[in-house]
């Protein structure tokens, strides 16, 4: 037995924890990213400022930016590893739910471990407690219970065995994988109990790769073997699975293209012969003019969001789909027939099952013909020149700069979706995009996160002036940390994603440019915002002195911010020819929202079930 409090025994388990997968071993624990107040300052602040575990805690500015670079972490490493985040009850705890809610909706690991209120009641009322009549047992950290996974309060130190323990199956588990909070009392996190030794001892946890069952994979071959027009959409399960390998001996075996989501970009580097690139209403058109033809879909490690299916309008009315996915829920969208397994194991059997079959040579040159047509696209819009400088040239710029060894780190706002268009990945881990939660801030926080996981690799971040000014005081923890980052500072001077879509559905760009009361524009240098909070600044003007600002930032061994100014009004990415569902106002008194709502029914009418099961 040995003796400690509970915050103590908590960071001693969580030292002791490790991940295994196909025989390598990794610590599940980078670190601990946390923001000390009343509610855990004398509990786990107290047990990692004495611990001499190897548990590296580092300083956060902000409660839900700490989620993301947790969550950002997770992803680089394909969900083997991650950090636990620690808070204060109040605010500090609040803070973290929109990072919880990403984490969970991506299905990427984090331990959250609030504060709470006294487990005693002794004080109660105490400072930021929520009092609610109906109970006693109520706290702020009631409200991560939707976003968490598994959700636990620990009031007594013999609970919390079974809480840690069950925390770290739902952690390790693929299938179930996301936000896991465990609240911790404050008087509980200071009370001593004797622990057992076995708590402690090294715990390798075994991350499964479930093979498919053996009914379910004949049919899924049987349906491969009968489609004439099959398409592979790969999502971010078959890089977390570690698949893409086995993704491309597949499609190169059946000649079947591959289009992929946000999450799945880069499963085939840009220039495979089978790579269409994006999908959906992100998409490129090559992607979306075979999607509409196809008719089996072969979803891998996808969960079909709005985006991928183009609201489910970009799929033929009587395509199949065949869903290999390690959750029987994804696996079961769009009334597909379910292949519950790990990607990679799924992708061998299913090569070993269908070996000998392939689609028409006509098939695979059309695929390749519609890729070459798009890339002309993106070659003229990489090539644009101006000033202000095009987001497309920029995103060209950047996608040059990154290289072979370079990760682009990016989320909400327009940006993602041109990236998503045009961005050319080198492989799979080289383009990082939050798109499920489409979270403004992520990006600095996630940048970080990226680079705690891969510091060999160089991390781009794209961040538009809207995400910065809601989230940028992670470049001071860079910075604190010796993290490097190179960050594209782009500023249109207000939201053009969000502009361009109020104004295509009548709402007139309401409240999406920057500007004073009297219409003049801000009196606001975010350049020199990034130099206050210790980066180093670059203001390239051109396209010439973007690339010579890109250069000099990777050569340097410090983060560097790159501030660009862009026009929000320019549409200068090529159309992705997809939908998606954003309503119209049926009643409305100009005729541009008329006339709006007279494609949006249109378009509504294309919308499709896809109820009918595969045969």
């Amino acid at each position: 037995m040995i003796r400690l409090t509970v915050a103590q025994a908590v960071v001693r388990f969580l030292a002791r924890q490790w991940s295994e997968r196909d025989g390598a071993e990794r610590r599940f624990f980078g670190g601990c990213a946390g923001i000390f107040g009343h509610g855990n300052v004398a509990g786990l602040g107290q047990a990692l400022a004495t611990s001499t575990e190897d548990l590296p805690y580092r300083l956060s500015r902000n409660e839900q930016a700490m989620v993301h670079t947790a969550a950002a972490y997770a992803r680089a490493a394909n969900r083997l590893s991650t950090l636990a985040c620690t808070t204060s009850i109040g605010p500090g705890a609040t803070n973290m739910i929109t990072g919880a809610a990403g984490a969970t909706i991506n299905r990427l690991p984090v331990l959250l471990l609030p504060g709470d209120i006294f487990s005693t009641r002794a004080a109660g009322p105490v400072l930021q407690e929520l009092e609610d009549q109906r109970s006693y047992d109520i706290s702020v950290n009631d409200c991560f219970k939707p976003v968490s996974r598994y959700w636990d309060r620990v009031n007594r130190p013999e609970q919390l065995p079974s809480a840690l323990l069950a925390a770290m199956r739902v952690l390790t588990d693929p299938a179930e994988t996301g936000a896991v909070t465990l609240a911790l009392p404050q008087d509980v996190q200071a009370e001593a109990f004797d622990w057992p030794d076995e708590l402690f001892a090294r715990r390798v946890w075994h991350i499964p790769r479930p093979r498919p069952e053996r009914a379910a994979l004949a049919r899924a071959a049987e349906l491969i073997r009968s489609a004439a027009r099959p398409l592979i959409v790969a999502g971010g399960g078959t890089i977390y699975s570690e698949a893409t390998a086995r993704l491309q001996a597949f499609a190169e075996a059946c000649g079947i293209p591959v289009a992929e989501t946000q999450a799945g970009k880069g499963a085939l580097p840009y220039g495979h012969p089978l790579a269409l690139g994006a999908i959906g209403a992100t998409g490129t058109t090559a992607a979306n003019t075979l999607a509409r033809e196809a008719d089996l879909i072969i979803g891998v490690g996808t969960r079909y969001s709005d985006f991928t299916t183009a609201s489910r309008t970009i799929f033929a009315p009587d395509a199949a789909f065949l869903n290999l996915n390690i959750t029987g829920f994804d696996a079961a969208k769009l009334s597909g027939l379910q292949l519950v397994a790990d990607a990679r194991e799924g992708l061998t059997d299913l090569a070993e099952a269908c070996a000998g079959h392939g689609t028409p040579a006509a098939y695979r040159e059309r695929a390749a013909e519609l890729t070459r047509a798009w890339d002309t696209a993106v070659d003229a819009a990489y090539a644009l020149e101006g000033t202000p400088i095009p987001q497309a040239a920029v995103i060209g710029a950047v996608n040059a700069a990154a290289g072979d060894d370079g990760v682009v780190v990016c989320a909400a706002g327009s940006m993602p979706g041109d990236l998503h268009k045009l961005w050319r990945p080198s492989g799979p881990g080289s383009y990082h995009v939050e798109y499920g939660y489409s979270c403004m801030g992520y990006e600095i926080a996630g940048g970080l996160g990226v680079k705690l996981a891969a510091p060999e690799r160089e991390v781009f971040v794209l961040v538009g002036d809207g995400s910065y000014l809601m989230m940028a005081q992670e470049l001071v923890t860079a910075v604190s940390e010796g993290v490097k980052l190179v960050v594209v500072l782009v500023d249109n001077s207000g939201f053009a994603s969000i502009g361009r879509l109020s104004q295509s559905v009548g709402a007139e760009r309401l409240g999406t440019s920057y500007q004073r009361r009297d219409g003049g524009p801000l009196p606001v240098d975010l350049a020199a915002n990034a130099a206050s909070l210790g980066a180093t600044v670059l203001r390239p003007e051109t396209v010439a002195d973007l690339r010579k600002a890109l250069d000099t930032a990777r050569a340097g061994d410090s983060t560097t911010v790159i501030y660009v100014r862009t026009d929000r009004m320019a549409d200068d990415v090529p159309s992705s020819e997809a939908w998606w569902d954003v309503p119209v106002a049926e009643v409305a008194t100009t005729s541009a929202t008329y006339a709006a709502r007279g494609t949006y029914e249109a378009n509504k009418r294309s919308q499709r079930p896809h109820l009918t099961p595969p045969t």
